[in-house]
């Protein structure tokens, strides 16, 4: 008996063959969350990334706090959202108001989730295809709570940044638990999101399209899946009422969370493609991590490689420095990608 191929074996995914054919979504073994406000087009091309994705089964849950016309009534986001119905892919829209902060709308889509695992993807994220199947079945094989990508932007592939990467360090066998706060060694690998430096390091390892090189990070943003158990143990975003409605940072407290309880890893190569939008959250004076989990602490930031640096206005990573979207001690700086910095 020979063995299945790839697509006999899963393909969650209906072809266009079977669109018009009336059929239940299977079961889904993540849920995609995706929280948005006022981003038409972003939200389009972040669930087209989806509609490429074949395995595994998914659901899809946007919550919507747009103020005026909501993101989800987008013609270009309609579309997606019929492709991937078509495809067998359940899709819920929560027109979700008023905003109370990050941290209550995260955990709102947390609360309407089911499937074992939980992927939050920011609605300015691009996936290529496979990509949700890598993280998938790194999170099985690493056996940990947490694994993500790194959020790149490639208008930096052409800036090469070593000394950003000097701190990176791969994972051997099963993830394990580790603490990081503000001062401790694991958290001076933040700059490794920065710009494109992770396809950079893909590159330098020689790392095939397919492989799931599982590394140490200090959190990861826009692109993480979660052990749904695992974010609801730790209580998942349920600090959101210690917070003021303008904030920062929630992501990083679930993640070290999680991490320090079942641990957390990035994943290389990352499939994940930042659209270098400008960022929706302006205000960024009140860090969640300090408020919720280090309230007493008042160290000075941590000087960065790039902290003088003058980038783009589009550039993922934010870097220490004194403008308003990244106050001197009520903000981290930013991993990963999920918001651009302000030029210095």
């Amino acid at each position: 008996m020979t063995n299945p191929t790839a697509s006999e074996r899963r393909r969650s995914r209906r072809g266009a063959a079977h669109w018009a054919v009336h059929a239940d979504p299977p079961p889904a073994a993540v849920d995609v969350l995706i929280p948005t406000a006022g981003r038409g087009a972003e939200l389009a091309v972040a669930l087209a990334g989806l509609a490429a994705q074949d395995d595994p089964a998914f659901r899809v849950v946007i919550s919507d706090q747009s103020h005026g016309p909501a993101s989800t009534d987008a013609p270009a986001v309609q579309a997606m959202i019929r492709v991937l119905r078509a495809q067998g892919r359940a899709v819920q829209v929560h027109h979700h108001l008023p905003r109370r902060g990050m941290a209550e709308q995260r955990q709102f889509l947390l609360e309407q989730a089911s499937a074992p695992r939980v992927l939050f993807l920011d609605d300015d994220v691009w996936l290529e295809p496979g990509a949700l199947l890598r993280l998938h079945e790194a999170l099985t094989e690493r056996g940990c709570g947490l694994v993500g990508y790194a959020v790149q932007g490639l208008s930096y592939l052409d800036d090469e940044r070593p000394q950003e990467r000097q701190e990176f360090a791969g994972w051997r066998g099963l993830v394990e638990a580790e603490t990081i706060r503000r001062g401790s060694p694991g958290f001076e690998r933040w700059p490794l999101h920065n710009a494109a430096n992770m396809a950079h390091q893909a590159a330098e390892l020689g790392l095939d399209d397919d492989a799931r090189f599982a590394y140490r990070i200090a959190w990861c943003g826009g692109c993480v899946l979660f052990e749904r158990d695992a974010l609801l143990v730790v209580g998942g975003f349920d600090f959101w009422p210690q917070l003021p409605a303008q904030h920062a940072g929630e992501d990083v407290v679930a993640q070290w969370r999680v991490m320090e309880r079942f641990g957390g890893a990035g994943i290389l190569p990352s499939g994940a493609v930042h659209l270098e939008a400008p960022t929706t959250i302006v205000d960024r004076r009140a860090e969640a991590s300090e408020i919720v989990l280090d309230p007493d602490v008042t160290s000075p930031d941590p000087p960065g490689p790039g902290a003088q640096e003058k980038g783009s206005s589009h550039e993922r990573q934010a870097q220490p420095h004194p403008d308003p979207e990244v106050p001197r001690r009520h903000r981290l700086p930013r991993e990963q990608g999920r918001h651009h910095r302000l030029r210095a």
